[in-house]
């Protein structure tokens, strides 16, 4: 057990979950290294990408963005952070994060207290870009 906490766990060392938006990766957990207070991870955002809004009932999350441009939207409130700026997200408030950058964007994250079982950790309120039907081809013009 000691072994497995205290090894390095990269990026794509663990499954990609796009549900809610991005390339979200959950990397240093209690399922990848038997953590037990909470958890880190990181999402990359292509621009105009999003990750759908949703809350944490049991945790504050801590977002630092690493590279590219972010406009977080807390309760509907934008707030923007460029890169190497941290931001905090309270526990219960609804957010979603929009990269509005020209680049990819690069966030870290780490939520903590842990919820009592992880079905509890996330709260969707809106749809998640993989639940939202595709656009509609256009049709070709015409002459």
């Amino acid at each position: 057990m000691e072994r497995r906490r205290r090894r390095p766990v990269g990026f794509t060392d663990v499954p990609s979950n796009t549900r809610r938006g991005g390339d979200l990766r959950t990397i240093v957990a209690p399922g990848t290294v038997g953590s037990s207070a909470g958890f880190c991870g990181a999402v990359r955002l292509r621009p105009a990408e999003r990750v759908a809004e949703h809350y944490h009932p049991y945790s504050e999350e801590f977002l630092f963005l690493a590279e590219g441009e972010l406009r977080i939207d807390l309760d509907d409130e934008p707030v923007f952070l460029a890169a190497q700026h941290g931001l905090l997200i309270p526990r219960n408030v609804r957010h979603r994060l929009v990269n509005v950058g020209l680049t990819d964007a690069l966030a870290v994250f780490n939520l903590c207290p842990l919820a009592p079982r992880p079905e509890l950790g996330h709260v969707d309120t809106e749809p998640g870009p993989a639940a939202e039907p595709a656009a509609a081809p256009l049709a070709p013009a015409t002459s």
